[in-house]
């Protein structure tokens, strides 16, 4: 299953009717019908990037017609606009439900959890992963705009969250450029959680190897933070 709580992406799919990016015949079909769909995106985006993706190929990939995929999203437009649109919506709720979790643990705890939660996370969601990675990498303005930016800000304001938290509690150094700290952990914990999903991105920040296990390298980076900032 490509999204483990479908659930709350039917909800979702009900506003998006209202709002005319889906149809009532895609809202109607079958759950397992409506992932199999999502899930022949998801991996054509993925593997060519959101901006190449070909309707025939979803249509082959989710064993559908190309007609139907028009009787459900309008035209290929319409059908990424759909997913782009699902995707931000899901994922930022995601980062909203669990920073209030993160940011009540003890500053250590939080940032181990986040990350090592996150990178689980997304190797169980595999294709949402990579839909997110292509448009995160790809470089095209539009998709930076619809896409990566929602979707890092919510990243950047649950880290915010989980020093914010911290802070109150009196874990953080009093002199700590606040909002700078807050960018540079962010940044750090993406390089290293995206070279922990992504094999091309390793290869460039060698994060791990078969001699270098990932939890080390987390072991590593939390105690780098925690002496730079903690008390």
């Amino acid at each position: 299953m490509l999204i483990s709580d479908w659930s709350q992406i039917h909800t979702h799919i009900l506003q998006f009717e209202q709002e005319g990016l889906v149809t009532r015949t895609f809202r109607r079909l079958d759950p397992e019908r409506q992932q199999t769909v999502l899930n022949a995106i998801l991996e054509e985006a993925s593997e060519k990037g959101p901006a190449s993706l070909n309707i025939k190929e979803v249509a082959r990939r989710a064993e559908v017609s190309i007609g139907s995929l028009y009787q459900y999203f309008g035209n290929r437009e319409g059908l990424l606009d759909f997913t782009i649109a699902l995707c931000v919506r899901y994922l930022v709720d995601l980062f909203s439900q669990f920073k209030p979790m993160l940011s009540a643990l003890p500053l250590e705890e939080g940032l181990r959890y986040y990350i090592l939660g996150g990178v689980e996370w997304s190797q169980t969601e595999a294709g949402l992963a990579r839909f997110f990675g292509r448009a995160a990498y790809q470089g095209d303005p539009a998709l930076s705009d619809s896409i990566v930016r929602p979707i890092a800000e919510a990243m950047r304001n649950t880290v915010e969250g989980i020093l914010t938290q911290a802070a109150e509690r009196g874990e953080i150094q009093s002199d700590v450029d606040y909002a700078a700290t807050v960018r540079v952990i962010n940044s750090l914990m993406i390089a290293v959680g995206d070279a922990l999903l992504f094999p091309f991105i390793n290869d460039y920040f060698q994060v791990t190897d078969a001699d270098m296990p990932h939890e080390r390298v987390v072991d590593a980076m939390v105690n780098m933070i925690l002496r730079g900032i903690g008390k």
